[in-house]
């Protein structure tokens, strides 16, 4: 059963700073907290800016790219170096299968299944909201024996302690 994008995105109002609420396991955010994703606009792509804290507390920092895919909510991402991005099959599918109305809390997944992200405005998101996006994710197919509640202190990674 491959999950089902939203039919229609308004990239505009994604744009912005999210924080992670949850995800499943994938190696690079082994340990992670304090996880935000922010996209912008930038010479007609997405730029992509991974932030968050190691298991040593340090500041990590993932700079990726998107571009809108076959539908308005699949974006295509890579976190390859600019002069790698050529490379076929290096970008990877990320689609937003949810979102409220007023753009403050998203489901975000890929269409194998593997990688799930439950992303929020603000680093708290209320207990029932999150049970209602993981029930969908849970009727989209996703398997979550393996989630992982990203601890959040409120205290994103900023660019001074990424320049330290």
């Amino acid at each position: 059963m491959t999950p089902t994008p939203l039919p229609d995105l308004d990239l505009e109002r994604y744009l912005g700073t999210w924080f992670e609420i949850g995800r499943l396991p994938m190696k690079y955010e082994d340990n992670a907290t304090d996880v935000t994703a922010t996209y912008r606009l930038a010479d007609g792509e997405i730029v992509v800016d991974n932030r968050s804290r190691d298991e040593n507390n340090e500041p990590v920092q993932a700079l990726g790219r998107a571009k809108v895919g076959e539908g308005p909510s699949q974006l295509k991402v890579s976190f390859l170096p600019e002069g790698l991005r050529w490379i076929p099959f290096t970008e990877a599918d990320y689609w937003v299968l949810r979102i409220d109305p007023d753009y403050q809390h998203a489901l975000v997944g890929t269409p194998d299944h593997k990688f799930l992200w439950l992303l929020s405005r603000s680093p708290a998101m209320d207990v029932d909201v999150q049970e209602d996006y993981l029930a969908h994710a849970r009727d989209e197919g996703y398997d979550l024996a393996d989630w992982i509640r990203t601890a959040q202190s409120g205290n994103h990674v900023t660019d001074a302690m990424l320049d330290d």
